[in-house]
């Protein structure tokens, strides 16, 4: 039982997941601050401000994926759209869950605390995020 746990711990504890932790919560203090500056200051609807957030967030966790938690370190422009179709393609998938999630919880449960709910799809979405940027976009291919 020790062993699995000492395994376990190097697994999950190292840079890489480390880095994608720290910038997972930058990216997602992008997608909070975005959407809580058109959702509160701008009057723009949640679900307008969920896009657009989104769009802020990714551009953001792509280039800190690729550089510092993933080292993906080809500035090709071809390696570059390699990597960025998936990366997007993936975080689009994510954001369809984000978007479904929210109007659930907000529209369909009532749930009037559309910020609670944000919080709650972000914790779910970080973690999608992560399998899908390393297992599809960030592969290392052999």
């Amino acid at each position: 039982m020790k062993q699995l746990w000492t395994r376990l711990q190097k697994k999950l504890l190292n840079f890489e997941s480390i880095s994608y932790v720290i910038f997972g919560v930058l990216t997602t203090l992008v997608d909070w601050i975005s959407y809580r500056v058109m959702t509160r200051w701008w009057g723009i609807d949640y679900k307008a401000a969920t896009a657009w957030s989104w769009a802020a967030a990714v551009l953001f966790a792509f280039v800190t994926n690729k550089l510092f938690v993933f080292q993906s370190r080809s500035l090709r422009p071809k390696d570059v759209w390699l990597e960025f179709a998936p990366f997007v393609a993936c975080r689009f998938a994510t954001l369809l869950f984000t978007l479904a999630a929210m109007m659930i919880m907000v529209d369909g449960m009532g749930i009037r605390q559309d910020f609670i709910c944000k919080v709650i799809v972000s914790g779910i979405s970080l973690v999608l995020n992560y399998v899908l940027s390393k297992w599809v976009v960030f592969r290392k291919v052999s």
